[in-house]
């Protein structure tokens, strides 16, 4: 089986999405889940350009990817300027990535006009750039900006600039259509025509400005392009980029490319629903392949001819890309999700188990009241657990208080919060200030418990979102609220749901310190003891 380079881009180019705003802590999480899922190239940024990214990459020193190689994305050289001496080239090469993507414009209107040089100093620019980094990085990629453009604007110029790049040993040579105009017939047309002048592999770079950025890719693909660029969901500037689960399933299900390691597809949809929980978009549900209704049946001359038999009404099977099958009106679809969960975290449940049930009729019930699990997996294995009568509760709450208080004349609001929690016999009743409700009562609630659990101290939250649940209600309206959290070690997302955002953040606060403790209880291999009681401890 061919195989087909998969280039991710979603850390940089679906980053530059309107409304999209990863944290350091989300593009750590998405590139643990691209590696998982098995890409060839994760790009991960641009090094040096902005405080996020190098942090990002320093962070990746320390990261072992298992299936996926870190590139690192920049620009030639300056023009008239030394590679020796270009800070792009110097941040690259100290970001710790073993491959290097490089950008440099095929298409001489921006040569002339965007860069304010010259055809003979880029195309000089070009093979510098490329030889330079080669000699010190195992992989070195050229992307070919606006080429597609450049090659209807002047062929020959177009075509240079690839030969500059493969002269200087450029491991693959990506076709951009950066614009997103160009039509799929002409890409396939354009990409033949390269194929049969240039040596080195080829690679394509699509935008969707023109609603058909996947079907060139898959063109592209016909034609010769061994490589393709794309992001998760599409993500990217203006009209996205060609969305990755799209193309990677019509490859390997209908074209019988090998994209990922085997049996790696049917992660797709939990990516997919992952990345939009770290960007904080709702998923579309027609989304092909992925999309929750991709696989829904509601008429019923549909149910009960994919009742006899899936091809009737499904170009694909949904377990091959990690989604189900939905007859809108059966309780019976979802179980296998529901049993695949279970084996993930270890418990033993068929799909015609009443737990099974259970638990699908209680993510229906919270679901539609606005609890999503995507980006909130602690929370959805502390419900797996709590189905099987397994969930531990390690403290009871016997109330809360936040008091939000703007005073005259003083610039910032006070905001103090009081908890009182019971573990065991005990009782602790204790306040603490923050510089936001949340924090403060994420202050008042780890001070109370941790006289009791001292390994909470070692928590902390590393990102916090709310989304408003389409609603009429105006500022009634309920709020999802994920938290991300930390001990150092590992990192897990929980979910909270309400009217009032202050019970949302406690209900994804609790799942988070629940399920920290309920870690620290699974190493242990034994219940966790309460902490002896001090007499200077806030026990009433």
């Amino acid at each position: 089986m061919k195989k087909i380079i998969i280039y991710d881009t979603t850390l940089r180019d679906g980053a530059q999405a309107e409304d999209v705003s990863f944290s350091v802590e989300d593009k750590l999480r998405i590139t643990q889940r691209l590696d998982e899922l098995g890409v060839t190239y994760i790009e991960g940024g641009w090094p040096g350009s902005n405080p996020k990214d190098v942090e990002y990459f320093r962070s990746m020193k320390s990261v072992r990817l298992h299936n996926a190689t870190l590139v690192a994305f920049g620009s030639t050289r300056h023009a008239g300027a030394k590679c020796a001496g270009d800070p792009n080239l110097r941040a690259i090469l100290n970001s710790g990535a073993s491959a290097a993507t490089v950008v440099g414009k095929a298409w001489d209107f921006h040569v002339l006009h965007a860069l304010g040089t010259t055809i003979e100093e880029h195309l000089d620019a070009i093979y510098e750039t490329v030889k330079y980094l080669k000699k010190r990085l195992d992989v070195v990629i050229f992307d070919a900006e606006h080429f597609f453009d450049g090659y209807r604007a002047d062929k020959g110029y177009a075509i240079s600039a690839l030969e500059a790049a493969q002269e200087a040993g450029a491991d693959c040579l990506c076709l951009c259509d950066t614009n997103g105009g160009t039509m799929p017939g002409d890409i396939q047309k354009i990409v033949r025509n390269m194929a049969a002048v240039i040596n080195a592999p080829l690679g394509i770079h699509c935008h969707n400005d023109s609603g058909t950025a996947v079907a060139s890719s898959i063109n592209a693909v016909l034609s010769g392009a061994r490589q393709v660029q794309g992001t998760i969901n599409g993500l990217g500037e203006r009209c996205g980029n060609a969305d990755l689960c799209g193309i990677i399933p019509n490859l390997q299900l209908k074209l019988g490319l090998r994209c990922l390691p085997p049996n790696n597809l049917k992660k797709l949809k939990d990516i997919s629903r992952f990345v939009y929980e770290m960007a904080n978009i709702s998923p579309p549900k027609h989304q092909p392949f992925v999309g929750e209704s991709a696989f829904a049946h509601k008429g019923g001359l549909h149910v009960s001819a994919v009742e006899k038999h899936n091809r009737t009404y499904e170009h694909v099977n949904p377990d091959d890309v990690g989604n189900t099958r939905r007859v809108l009106i059966s309780e019976q679809a979802g179980r296998s999700n529901i049993e695949a969960k279970a084996r993930e975290f270890g418990l033993k449940i068929r799909s015609k188990d009443p737990e099974a049930k259970a638990i699908l009729e209680r993510v229906k019930d919270l679901e539609n009241q606005g609890y999503q699990f995507e980006g909130a997996e602690a929370s959805f294995e502390l419900l797996m657990k709590e189905a099987f009568g397994k969930r531990k509760r390690f403290f009871e709450l016997g109330g809360f208080m936040v008091l939000d208080e703007k005073r005259s004349g003083v610039a910032e609001p006070y905001i103090e919060a009081t908890i009182m929690v019971k573990v065991g016999g005990k009782t602790a009743h204790t306040a603490a200030i923050g510089n936001g409700p949340v924090n403060a009562l994420d202050n008042a609630l780890r001070k109370a418990l941790l006289c009791f659990y001292p390994s909470l101290k070692d928590v902390a939250l590393v990102d916090y979102k709310v989304r408003v649940l389409p609603s009429r209600a105006g500022t009634a309206s309920k709020v999802r609220v994920l938290i991300e959290s930390t001990d150092g070690v590992d990192e897990w997302g929980t979910v909270g749901v309400s009217e009032n955002i202050i019970e949302a953040s406690y209900q994804a606060l609790v799942d988070s310190i629940d399920y920290k403790l309920y870690k620290d209880e699974k190493k242990s291999k034994s219940k966790t003891a309460p902490h002896k009681v001090n007499a200077d401890d806030p026990i009433l």
